[in-house]
């Protein structure tokens, strides 16, 4: 649906100058700073363990399908075997993981990031040879 509305202007809302656009050397120097490899760190800690544990866990259930019929075919209780209940497990962990790691991202990644954004963008633009 189109609008009539003119486009945002260069300036963010009301008067506020543009945020500074960084230069590569200013990405650069952030990348290799103490509090950048924190916040890698934060993340890595976090997302690599989770990924390795579910990846385990859905192959342990694939090669359950395939190699252990019997047991995946056990009844539980009335038409309920081990294979529905590891199966619906699978979707239950993937929104668990999801739900943790959006918890995570909410209070140690989030903030750490935002401050990293905020100073570049506030810190004070540096002319080129270039510009007049």
């Amino acid at each position: 649906m189109a609008t009539d509305a003119p486009p945002p202007s260069k300036g963010g809302a009301g008067n506020e100058p543009a945020p500074h656009a960084p230069s590569t050397e200013e990405f650069t120097e952030v990348q290799e700073s103490a509090e950048f490899g924190e916040l890698r760190t934060a993340h890595r800690s976090f997302a690599f363990p989770l990924t390795i544990a579910f990846i385990a866990w859905y192959l342990v259930y694939v090669l359950l399908s395939n190699y252990a019929g019997d047991f995946m075919g056990t009844k539980l209780f009335g038409n309920i075997n081990v294979a529905l209940v590891l199966g619906l497990g699978q979707f239950l962990t993937t929104f668990l993981i999801a739900w943790f790691y959006s918890r995570h991202a909410a209070t140690k990644l989030d903030p750490k990031a935002e401050a990293i954004k905020s100073r570049m963008e506030n810190r004070p633009q540096t002319r080129l040879e270039g510009d007049a």
